[in-house]
């Protein structure tokens, strides 16, 4: 395989995803002149998932990497496996990653780039309903999704609307950093990467270094991945990762 360069590696976490696959709704930006290519990571869809990624990758080699699981691990483990592969074996300056279902638009996660500068490292997109934007989310998960990001807030002690949208662009030097061990949590580690960089960098300079985009556009698509029985787990979550953020404030 050659060793693609671009600017940009986006990586999407896929679990039984072939309907969007089908629709062929990655094609068109795939299709574009655009200075970025698509790592994919199925975590053990049991739909054919992985097949339509060959397919995707053998239709664009130069824009396109699938990259398989041993067995289900999660959005957490998916994400770190597609960054740390991507990270070995191609090359580029920008890394992040999207869900599958694009409530993001591909094209909207390629604008985040522009904001990237020497003193910004890391960019994450946010859900504010803001003057002229289009946030269309179910109103059962915005309320959870509130709730959740307040008590995510009070432990983290940042000034974060949204630390859970999953559109969330690094540097590559700061991905290898955050991305370098597993997770506590398969769906909250997006809590975790805010507390790994703020002991990469201390406090003070972390929050000089984030800085949260409202996007323009983000739609609600479908039903989500995470089970009902995952809300029992999330307090467990949550609790384990007070208690590593607590640990990582003693140290500093």
């Amino acid at each position: 395989m050659p060793k693609l360069s671009y600017t940009t590696c986006i990586v999407i976490p896929c679990y039984n995803e072939v309907k969007e696959l089908k629709n062929r709704v990655y094609n068109g930006f795939l299709e574009q002149d655009s200075d970025a290519f698509i790592c994919f990571v199925d975590d053990g869809s049991t739909d054919g998932t992985f097949k339509e990624l060959q397919a995707l990758e053998k239709q664009y080699p130069t824009k396109v990497v699938a990259y398989k699981n041993e067995a289900n691990v999660g959005k957490a483990e998916s994400v770190r496996n597609g960054i740390n592969y991507a990270a070995a074996n191609f090359d580029f300056k920008l890394i992040g990653y999207l869900d599958a279902d694009l409530a993001t638009s591909l094209e909207e996660f390629c604008s985040l780039t522009s904001y990237v500068k020497d003193n910004i490292s890391f960019v994450f997109g946010s859900r504010i309903m803001k003057l002229g934007s289009i946030i269309e989310r179910k109103s059962s998960r915005f309320f959870i999704g509130r709730f959740i990001a307040t008590i995510i807030s009070k432990i983290l002690d940042l000034k974060v609307y949204d630390t859970q949208c999953g559109s969330k662009l690094f540097t590559k030097e700061l991905a290898l950093e955050v991305f370098n061990k597993p997770f506590v949590s398969r769906w909250l580690f997006d809590v975790e990467i805010f507390n790994r960089i703020v002991v990469f960098y201390g406090k003070e300079i972390a929050l000089q270094k984030m800085l949260e985009i409202p996007l323009k556009r983000w739609v609600d698509q479908g039903d989500s991945k995470v089970k009902t029985s995952y809300f029992f787990q999330l307090w467990l979550d949550l609790y384990k990762i007070n208690k590593i953020v607590k640990q990582s404030a003693s140290a500093q």
